[in-house]
C-alpha cells in the first residue's frame, strides 16, 4: 500500500467516526479495507482508539501560556462555535468568535448530515474531497482529547502513517523545515509606477514558489498533501520517514535545484534553507516534539549564514552592468522593455518586473490554478513559470477544473465549495487577498484593476493620504516552542499553526470585507466582543491586502480606513483567540502622499512596528508615538499597563473619566470643533513644548523630567480650553474633555490626539 492510500484509509475512518457522530448512514460503497499496520501504530501513537468520541472543541488558545507569564489570565473556558467554514463566490467566511458556553451540537448536526449523504462512491476514493469535509467541518469539533479538533487529529494521524507505511515499527521518523529567506528584500525594494499591484503580484508569486517547492518535496518523497503540517509565507514543515537516505537525497535535490534558479533569476536575493530532525515516535504525543520543531527551525538559520556557499566564485567574477531596471534596480539584463506595454513610454523594465506588474492587474479575477508542465493551455489570463512547472491563471474554477489533466493539480483560491472539488486534483489555496476594485479603468483595460493610491488618498476622511498598515504576532516563536508546555503534541501544534493561518489568510478577508457583520454586528451577539470600539459605524473597503499570511499583514487603504482596520484587526484578533494576555499584536502606520514611494511606505510602517515592538510589545505605533493598545482605546480598568513608577508618580491625582487617545478623539470628533483649528494647532504645541523640554532635559533626574512630561501642558492647555467658543465649552458633552486633557495622565497622549484630530479635519 502507498502512502497516498494509507493517508486515503485514515481519511475515510475519520469520516465514518464523523457520520457516526451524526447518526448519518453512508452511501452504498463507501466502505472500511483491512487497516494497514502503519495506519494501526499512527492510531496507537496519537491515542486515537476505538472508543474515542467525538464532542465540542475547546478552545485551544485558552492553553497557551508562557512559563515566565505574569499577566493575570481569564480563565474561565471559551468553546469554539459550531459552525462549518463555509462561503459564496462573493465572500469570505465569517469570523467564528469563541464562545463561553458549549455550542449546540445537536443542531450542527443536522448542517453536517447532507454534506456526508452527497458522497459519492467515486468520491470514496478521492483523498483531497474527503480532506476537505472534514476541514469544513470538522475543524470545530474535537476528537479525543478536549483541545484537539477532529480536522488536526485525523491529518496528523495520516501524516504519521504515511511516515511510517514502509516500516510501521520505526522509532523515529522525519520533520522537514524549510525556509525562503530574502522575502522582504525582494517584496519590497521596489519603485516605479504600479507598484500597489506589482507589490501585490511579488507576495502572491512568493506564496506560489513556496507550494511549488512543496509540491516537488512531497513528490520527490511519495507523500500525500496531509504530510504538510504547515506551508506558508516562505515557510514549510512536512512529516518524512526515517529513510535518512531517501530524505537526505531529496532535500539535496530540492535545495539544489530552487537555489540555482533563485540565484540566476533573482541575483541571489532569495535562498531556500531546507533541513530535518529524525523525530521519536514518542515523542509525538508530548512537548519534546516542540523541543525538535525548534531546533530544525535554528538549524535553517546556521544554512541561511552560509547561502550560496558553493557559489561564491560565480558572485565575484565581475559582469557587465547594463541600463538598470527602473523598478528592481537590478543592472545584469540587457533585455529592458515598457513596464507597461500598452504604454511605450513607461518606465523601462526587466522581464521579472514586467510579469509582476501584468500578474498584477490579473489577480483580482484569478479563481483558480492550474499547476502544469504543458507550456501552453489555452483559457487562462497569464501564466508564470517555476522551475519545470507553469501556473496558469483562470478566472473562473470551471475553466480550470475542465482543462486541467489527471496528473495535473488545481488550485482553488479561497473557495469551501464541496462540489468544485470532485476532481482528484483539486486542492485549495487559501489567501489573504482582498482588494476593493478601482473605479477608473485605466486605457486598453478589459476591467478596472486594483484601487490605486490616488484613488485611496481621494476617498479618504480629511486629508488625501494613504495609510500603510504592518502588523505581526508578538513571540510567535516563543508560542510554538513553549506555549503549551507538557501539552505540546503534534496534533496541538498543527492546530496552532492551522488556526493562526485561517484569521490572516481566511477571516482577515471576511473582517475587510464585511465590517459589520465581523464586528459592529457582533458586538451585540458575541459577548468576548461585547466591549469593541469603533470611532465610526461606517464600512472601510477602500483597502487593499499586500500581504497576508501566516501570522502577519502588510495592507495599504485611505489613511482613516487604514487607522480603523487596524484597531479591528486587533480586537477581533484578540477576540479570536479568547482575550489570552500572552497571545497579542503589535502594528506600525505610515500616512503619505499618493506619490510616496511605496518601498519607502513599507520602511517607514516597518519601523514604526519596529518601535511598536521596542514597547514592550502590544503595541501600535501611529501619529509619532508608540503606545500599548490599552492607551489607544481608553479601558481604563487596563491603566496598569503604564509602568508602575509612573502610576505610583501619578497616584496622588484623580483618574481622569476619559483616559488615553481613542476616547477623547471620538468625543471631540462629535463635537463642533472644527472651526476651531488653533484649538487643534494648541494641543500640537503642547505636544513639541514638552518633547524639546525633555530633550533639554535629559541630563536631569528622573524627577524633573516627569514633572516636565506630566505637569508641563497644564497652563496651555487651560489658556487653550478658555479660547473655545462659549458654545462648544458649555456643551456637557465637552465637560469630560476639559477635565480629562487638564489630568497628567493624558498628558503623553496629546501629540497623538492633537494629529488624529488634524488629519481628519483638514
Amino acid at each position: 500500500m502507498t502512502s497516498q492510500e494509507v493517508a486515503l484509509q485514515v481519511i475515510q475512518q475519520a469520516i465514518c467516526a464523523l457520520a457516526g457522530w451524526a447518526d448519518c448512514t453512508l452511501p452504498d460503497g463507501c466502505q472500511l479495507s483491512t487497516e494497514h499496520p502503519a495506519v494501526t501504530k499512527a492510531k496507537e501513537l496519537l491515542s486515537w482508539h476505538d472508543d474515542t468520541q467525538i464532542s465540542y472543541l475547546n478552545l485551544l488558545f485558552d492553553s497557551v501560556k508562557f512559563p515566565d507569564s505574569s499577566k493575570d489570565r481569564d480563565f474561565e473556558t471559551h468553546y469554539c462555535p459550531a459552525v462549518a467554514i463555509d462561503s459564496s463566490d462573493d465572500s469570505y467566511p465569517s469570523i467564528p468568535y469563541p464562545l463561553t458556553a458549549h455550542p449546540n451540537l445537536e443542531a450542527y448536526k443536522t448542517i453536517v448530515k447532507p454534506e456526508l449523504k452527497n458522497i459519492r462512491e467515486e468520491d470514496w476514493q478521492n483523498l483531497s474531497l474527503l480532506t476537505l469535509i472534514l476541514e469544513k467541518y470538522g475543524s470545530c469539533l474535537s476528537f479525543g482529547e478536549p483541545d484537539i479538533a477532529l480536522i488536526d487529529m485525523v491529518r496528523s494521524t495520516a501524516a504519521v502513517a504515511s511516515a511510517l507505511v514502509d516500516d510501521p515499527e520505526a522509532q523515529d521518523i522525519s520533520l522537514i523545515a524549510g525556509d525562503l529567506s530574502g522575502i522582504q528584500k525582494f517584496i519590497y525594494t521596489i519603485a516605479s509606477d504600479g507598484a500597489l499591484k506589482s507589490l501585490r503580484a511579488r507576495s502572491f508569486y512568493l506564496e506560489l514558489v513556496t507550494e511549488e517547492i512543496v509540491q516537488q518535496l512531497l513528490e520527490e518523497l511519495n507523500l500525500p498533501r496531509t504530510n504538510i503540517i504547515y506551508a506558508g509565507g516562505g515557510n514549510l514543515y512536512v512529516l518524512a520517514s526515517n529513510d535518512t537516505s531517501k530524505v537526505k537525497a531529496a532535500l539535496d535535490t530540492i535545495r539544489k535545484r530552487f537555489n540555482k534558479w533563485l540565484k540566476n533569476t533573482f541575483q541571489g536575493k532569495l535562498f531556500l534553507a531546507i533541513d530535518y530532525l529524525p523525530v521519536p515516535t514518542t515523542a509525538l504525543k508530548n512537548y519534546e516534539f516542540a523541543e525538535i520543531w525548534t531546533e530544525v527551525t535554528k538549524n535553517l538559520a546556521k544554512q541561511k549564514l552560509r547561502k550560496f556557499e558553493g557559489d561564491i566564485h560565480d558572485f565575484i567574477q565581475p559582469k557587465p552592468s547594463h541600463e538598470p531596471c527602473r523598478v528592481c534596480h537590478r543592472d545584469d539584463l540587457q533585455s529592458l522593455k515598457s513596464l507597461n506595454r500598452r504604454e511605450p513610454d513607461s518606465s523601462r523594465a526587466c522581464w521579472m518586473c514586467r510579469t509582476m506588474f501584468e500578474l498584477g492587474d490579473e489577480l483580482f479575477d484569478v479563481k483558480a490554478i492550474v499547476r502544469s508542465k504543458r507550456s501552453n493551455i489555452k483559457g487562462g489570463v497569464g501564466r508564470i513559470y517555476l522551475p519545470n512547472y507553469y501556473y496558469y491563471f483562470f478566472p473562473e474554477c470551471e475553466g480550470a477544473l475542465e482543462v486541467a489533466k489527471n496528473d495535473e493539480t488545481v488550485l482553488l483560491v479561497n473557495d469551501w465549495s464541496l462540489k468544485k472539488y470532485h476532481k482528484n486534483n483539486a486542492v485549495p489555496l487559501l489567501l489573504g487577498n482582498y482588494a476593493q476594485r478601482s473605479e477608473e479603468k485605466e486605457k486598453y483595460q478589459k476591467k478596472a484593476g486594483f484601487l490605486r493610491a490616488n484613488e485611496m488618498a481621494q476617498k479618504a476622511e480629511g486629508i488625501a493620504r494613504v495609510g500603510y498598515l504592518r502588523m505581526d504576532v508578538d513571540r510567535l516563536g516563543r508560542i510554538f516552542a513553549e506555549g503549551l508546555g507538557k501539552n505540546q503534541t503534534l496534533p496541538r501544534l498543527a492546530g496552532l499553526s492551522r488556526q493562526m493561518s485561517y484569521f490572516f489568510k481566511v477571516y482577515l478577508n471576511s473582517l475587510a470585507e464585511n465590517r459589520k457583520e465581523n464586528l459592529l454586528a457582533a458586538r451585540n451577539s458575541v459577548k468576548i466582543l461585547d466591549n469593541a470600539k469603533c470611532l465610526t459605524e461606517d464600512d472601510r473597503p477602500n483597502l487593499l491586502f499586500i500581504y497576508a499570511g501566516g501570522d502577519d499583514l502588510f495592507v495599504s487603504g485611505a489613511w482613516n480606513e487604514i487607522v480603523e482596520f487596524a484597531f479591528d484587526v486587533y480586537q477581533c484578533f484578540r477576540a479570536y483567540t479568547g482575550k489570552n494576555p500572552d497571545i497579542t499584536l503589535s502594528g506600525g502606520i505610515s500616512i503619505d502622499g499618493a506619490k510616496f514611494p511605496l518601498y519607502q511606505a513599507a520602511k517607514t510602517s516597518g519601523e514604526a512596528e519596529e518601535a511598536a515592538k521596542g514597547n514592550g510589545r502590544d503595541s501600535l505605533g501611529l501619529f509619532g508615538g508608540k503606545f500599548k493598545w490599552d492607551e489607544w482605546f481608553g479601558i481604563q480598568e487596563n491603566m496598569t499597563v503604564i509602568d508602575e513608577e509612573i502610576r505610583n508618580y501619578l497616584s496622588p491625582e484623580v483618574k481622569p473619566e476619559l483616559w488615553g487617545i481613542f476616547p477623547i478623539v471620538e468625543q471631540l470628533k462629535n463635537l463642533d470643533i472644527n472651526h476651531s483649528h488653533s484649538f487643534i494647532r494648541n494641543l500640537l504645541l503642547t505636544a513639541e513644548l514638552q518633547e524639546n523640554m525633555l530633550k533639554k532635559i535629559q541630563d536631569r533626574s528622573e524627577e524633573q523630567q516627569r514633572e516636565i512630561r506630566y505637569y508641563l501642558h497644564l497652563p496651555k492647555i487651560v489658556y487653550t480650553l478658555a479660547r473655545l467658543p462659549s458654545q462648544v465649552r458649555n456643551n456637557d458633552n465637552f465637560s469630560p474633555v476639559r477635565t480629562s486633557l487638564k489630568n497628567p495622565h493624558n498628558a503623553p497622549y496629546f501629540r497623538a490626539i492633537a494629529t488624529w484630530l488634524e488629519l481628519l479635519n483638514r
